[in-house]
């Protein structure tokens, strides 16, 4: 649908051409099934008139029109928002593919649709920024519970093993308010958040606010429960086809994120080099 909208809004459109294509725009589910008759009776013009408006915006006939209509609408459906959060709600969404390869096939469509969203949505400055903020703090948290740890997890490990005093503060021991007990205005708080958004993560963010502390927000949108805390804002859809949120595209913002830092720290190689040592001896290899 978004080829189409951008065809729509880079035409010279009619009044009778722009009422076609409010209807469409704003009945997509409908106006892809339907005749070139019926969408004319629906907008109230002729025919003709729709004949037309599909010419114009650069196809050979309103056939031709209406199976990019369909196609577009497929990959929508096929995309479960963000916005429904609930699994089973999800699951009732979930389009019934024919066959395992369809479901690969769409799901591949979704990631790549997200993390080409990365790339036009945030800057190559914002991730400088991001790095330079993780690299002089004093102190640095890393939050993702949920399915939302596997993100801190990764970035826990890499993070060790080019800056000190990095604390992932998600434990089956104590809360992240214990962990960050000691946190002050020269540290900073790296949170991964996706739908369905944590209260405590939110509680979370507040304590290292009121601490004066930076905030980073790794999150779905800039309308997300935590983008408010926020001193430095990574968005990145996590739109699928299936009952879970996809995290292709947060992987990659993870490791864009760590290979920004990786390039602005100095002796990485030999820190690699001591840990490869001990991992040697213990032929964990």
């Amino acid at each position: 649908m978004k080829e189409i909208q951008d065809l729509i809004h880079s035409s010279s459109l009619t009044k009778a051409e722009m009422m076609i294509a409010e209807y469409i725009l704003n009945n997509s589910g409908s106006a892809c099934f339907m005749t070139s008759t019926q969408i004319a009776e629906e907008a109230g013009v002729s025919e003709s008139t729709v004949i037309r408006f599909s010419r114009k915006l650069g196809y050979d006939g309103f056939m031709t029109f209406r199976r990019d209509l369909q196609k577009g609408y497929q990959d929508k459906v096929l995309s479960i928002s963000s916005a429904i959060t609930i699994p089973a709600q999800r699951l009732a969404k979930s389009t019934k593919l024919k066959n395992a390869s369809e479901y690969m096939h769409e799901h591949y469509k979704n990631a790549a649709k997200n993390i080409e969203a990365v790339l036009s949505e945030n800057s190559i400055s914002t991730f400088e920024e991001a790095a330079d903020l993780l690299i002089k703090s004093k102190t640095k948290y890393l939050l993702g519970t949920r399915s939302n740890a596997c993100q801190a997890d990764f970035a826990v490990l890499y993070l060790t093993h080019m800056l000190p005093n990095i604390i992932q503060i998600s434990s089956p021991v104590c809360s992240p308010f214990d962990m960050m007990c000691n946190i002050s205005e020269e540290d900073c708080l790296l949170v991964y958040s996706f739908p369905r958004y944590s209260s405590i993560d939110e509680l979370t963010c507040q304590m290292a606010k009121d601490s004066g502390a930076k905030i980073i927000i790794i999150t779905d949108k800039p309308s997300g429960a935590l983008a408010k805390f926020a001193d430095i804002l990574l968005t990145v859809p996590v739109d699928s086809n299936a009952f879970f949120n996809s995290l292709v595209a947060v992987q990659f913002v993870n490791e864009a994120l760590l290979d920004t830092i990786s390039h602005k720290v100095n002796d990485l190689d030999a820190r690699l080099e001591k840990i490869d040592k001990y991992l040697d001896v213990h032929e964990l290899y």
